[in-house]
């Protein structure tokens, strides 16, 4: 009889946490894949059944086996024991069934319907962007005239005006800095919306990169994801920096792998001649204890040399220079004594082998990467190959093609949105990677500059997509079709494809403001735009001055 009804409490246990009538909002999703539930369900209902079967036997076969024996013998007490036993083990059985079910629905990936309401429930599924009307042909077109054209006349100069000075400023950094014990510090490579002429709002602010090497006779010994070790799912994009000397295995001598004793001494080689360790890699900014580059010890370095390097030439220009961002020392103010400013950012980096792959210390601006675990473990950006590939692809399209008006479009639409409804974990670096997408995918004719309407809804509905699967995977990292001309290494485009939207698994909080954010957004496409433009007669802009915006 206990047996019986574990068994009952174990099949309504397993009814109740799967009927869609009693959890509505598990379930809204699974619509799709109905026949596939539904198929799951016969099949474990299928499974009990003959599960019950096999025991109600055993139990038969034992009972037989008691009435035949004429005393209680040693397995008759064990039988005795059985029920108590078997119950015990069922209702475990049961409460670890019941945990694995809850984990399972409370976990699924892409199952973001807990952050929905009854008010929301057309924005689920692919349904949210299908309820947004874009403006037409020419009030886009007056809008882009109105609010982002003006804003990318003014990018070539300010740009001239930075490098001239950023040029100057680690000119002066190498100067004060000791060869022979410091970092020596390489040219600047200019990066980002303002090198890729979409920057889609002010202040414009430049992006460089700075790579640097370590003084002789030291050199970077590279570790990525990708090197073919496994390697845990939040250190996928990640790389370490080894500070080694040139000169340690050249001889190829194999004392360096082998214990040879406190007797015996190679012939080659001194205890002298040994790389001196910990407290010598600590002054070649390593982390305490190792011979990982530190990144946080690296910005320090990097803020001193800066300040240093300003006092050295500080006569020679009429402008104040402060840090823009304490928590990120190369972020940079230009500050006249008019009052108007101009920001740029100088990013410390280490070259990958020959490549334009860096690994990057800190970014400019917050992202959806996931802090790493500690500061030796380095960000790749493939920043260069990026303005590259834009460049490489706007040979082929038309004149005065779309794709980089689509992406000024949205990344206003976004920081217009989220000027109203507070931040969100969706940067204009997920922007572009859309928009870098869809140019691997449309043929050059589709982004004509009529077809700028189209190719926005386009960005807007694989973004959608991707926000709901929590899917946007790295344009370079596990793409295997990208044009040889462009020179990224094999390893990162035969290696797993890469995330970006990864955190989103596991920052839920994150996730639900920047689908609110996104949704908003779709619905406040036309009202964002319409605000920002002058209606006239025959769709044309009426002359604008930069007082007026």
């Amino acid at each position: 009889m206990p047996a019986g009804i574990f068994r009952v409490c174990l099949v309504v246990i397993t009814a109740i946490v799967n009927h869609p009538l009693l959890f509505p909002k598990e379930n809204v999703t699974v619509l799709e894949n109905a026949e596939e539930v539904i198929q799951k369900m016969k099949e474990r209902e299928e499974n009990l059944r003959l599960e019950q079967l096999k025991l109600e036997q055993e139990i038969a076969d034992q009972e037989i086996l008691a009435e035949t024996s004429g005393k209680v013998t040693e397995s008759e007490n064990q039988y005795n024991h059985d029920p108590l036993s078997w119950n015990f083990w069922t209702a475990l059985s049961m409460l670890v069934f019941l945990l694995i079910e809850l984990w399972r629905q409370d976990h699924q990936e892409g199952n973001w319907q807990d952050y929905a309401n009854e008010e929301d429930e057309i924005a689920i599924l692919g349904k949210a962007f299908k309820g947004v009307v874009l403006p037409n042909k020419d009030t886009l077109a007056n809008f882009y005239e109105r609010c982002l054209q003006t804003v990318t006349s003014d990018i070539p100069r300010n740009r001239e005006l930075v490098e001239g000075f950023a040029d100057d400023l680690l000119e002066a950094l190498r100067s004060v800095c000791n060869r022979d014990a410091d970092m020596e510090v390489e040219e600047s490579i200019g990066i980002g919306s303002m090198y890729e002429n979409w920057r889609a709002h002010k202040p414009l602010a430049c992006d460089f990169i700075v790579p640097f090497t370590p003084p002789e006779p030291y050199c970077f010994q590279l570790e990525t994801w990708c090197s073919g070790e496994s390697v845990p799912p939040d250190k996928q994009g990640y790389g370490m920096i080894k500070i080694c000397r040139a000169d340690e295995n050249s001889t190829g001598c194999i004392c360096d792998k082998t214990k040879l004793g406190e007797d015996l001494l190679c012939l080659l080689h001194s205890k002298m001649s040994q790389p001196q360790p910990s407290h010598h890699m600590e002054d070649l900014l390593c982390y305490k204890g190792t011979r990982y580059l530190d990144a946080d010890q690296v910005m320090t370095w990097f803020q001193f040399a800066l300040t240093k390097a300003w006092n050295k030439i500080s006569h020679k220009y009429e402008f104040n220079l402060t840090f823009n961002i304490l928590d990120y020392p190369g972020a940079l103010k230009i500050k006249f004594r008019s009052g108007k400013t101009i920001t740029f950012n100088l990013t410390p980096v280490v070259q990958y082998l020959d490549s334009d792959v860096y690994f990057i210390s800190h970014f400019p601006c917050s992202s959806l990467a996931e802090d790493p675990t500690s500061s030796i473990h380095w960000f790749l950006t493939f920043a260069v190959y990026e303005k590259r590939y834009i460049q490489f692809v706007s040979k082929a399209l038309p004149s005065n093609s779309c794709h980089l008006s689509c992406l000024q479009v949205l990344s206003f639409l976004h920081e217009k949105q989220c000027s109203l409804t507070g931040p969100s974990s969706l940067t204009n670096y997920h922007l572009k990677t859309v928009m870098l997408h869809l140019l691997q995918v449309h043929p050059g004719l589709d982004w004509a500059p009529g077809n700028l309407g189209a190719r926005l809804q386009d960005m807007l509905k694989f973004l959608e997509k991707s926000l709901q699967e929590k899917k946007l995977y790295h344009f370079f990292i596990g793409n295997r079709y990208l044009p040889e001309e462009l020179g990224v290494p094999l390893g990162f485009q035969m290696a797993e494809p890469l995330n970006l939207f990864r955190p989103f698994v596991l920052q839920r909080s994150a996730y639900r403001a920047t689908m609110d954010m996104f949704h908003e957004m779709l619905k406040n496409t036309s009202a964002l735009i319409n605000e920002y433009t002058m209606h006239v007669p025959n769709g044309r802009a009426t002359p604008l001055n930069k007082e007026s915006l």
